[in-house]
């Protein structure tokens, strides 16, 4: 699914089948899968990774869910990470506990896998712009995405394929940093087998580019770990 060949989805799940279930089903529609199977890990690996979604079980070891996504949201570099919770409470109260606590979704087990698919996708049209929108836009930087045109005040602005999908990778969130690894993972896809420097040649094609116009170059470098958007 080319909408999100680039989307990362962490599964917080203790259940090897239910972990297995997910995990081959969500690559099959063309995510990426990050795995954690208790509360910890599943806290950890979304502030190492900073996934574009979390499919969270409800009853976990050492953290509950529960706890999990109220973490989550409290914290400012996950607070934006939606979250879709999995569990076999079914009941009304117990769904408004988990939409309270800022879960995004809720899922009772049994479920069908067709319909978390969708679930899933529809959760990320709804919190990554470039899926649901025909445009991006940062300052007086303009990213056609129906047309693969860029545009930076009235000039027109060529890239090659990569340099495109990183500037709409970095314009989805201005102002967030990204490390050179999560750059690699989120626009080469992570079983890409390319050093981490390729991360910064790339980079400094996209800023050659956009400097060309006789502009500011927006790309902001943060020494020793990566950039972000942000002409701050």
């Amino acid at each position: 699914m080319s909408d999100f060949s680039a989307a990362r989805v962490l599964v917080v799940e203790d259940e090897p089948p239910q972990m297995e279930l997910l995990a081959y089903n969500l690559e099959k529609e063309g995510f990426s899968v990050s795995r954690a199977i208790d509360g910890e890990e599943g806290l950890l690996c979304a502030e190492e990774v900073i996934p574009d979604i979390i499919l969270l079980d409800w009853m976990l070891p050492n953290l509950s869910g529960i706890e999990v996504c109220r973490q989550l949201k409290r914290k400012k570099e996950t607070s934006e990470i939606p979250v879709i919770m999995l569990t076999a409470r079914g009941e009304e109260t117990d769904r408004v506990r988990g939409l309270d606590t800022g879960a995004d979704d809720y899922i009772v087990k049994p479920y069908s896998v067709t319909e978390l698919m969708a679930r899933v996708r529809a959760t990320l049209r709804r919190a990554r712009p470039s899926t649901a929108k025909q445009s991006l836009s940062y300052g007086e930087l303009h990213v056609d995405l129906e047309r693969h045109r860029v545009t930076y005040g009235e000039d027109t602005i060529k890239l090659g394929p990569t340099e495109f999908r990183l500037l709409v990778f970095l314009l989805e969130k201005p102002g967030r940093v990204w490390s050179r690894e999560q750059l690699l993972d989120r626009v080469w896809g992570m079983n890409s087998d390319i050093d981490l420097r390729t991360v910064d040649v790339h980079v400094g094609r996209l800023r050659k580019a956009l400097k060309q116009t006789g502009k500011t170059d927006p790309v902001r470098t943060i020494r020793g770990f990566g950039y972000s958007l942000d002409d701050d």
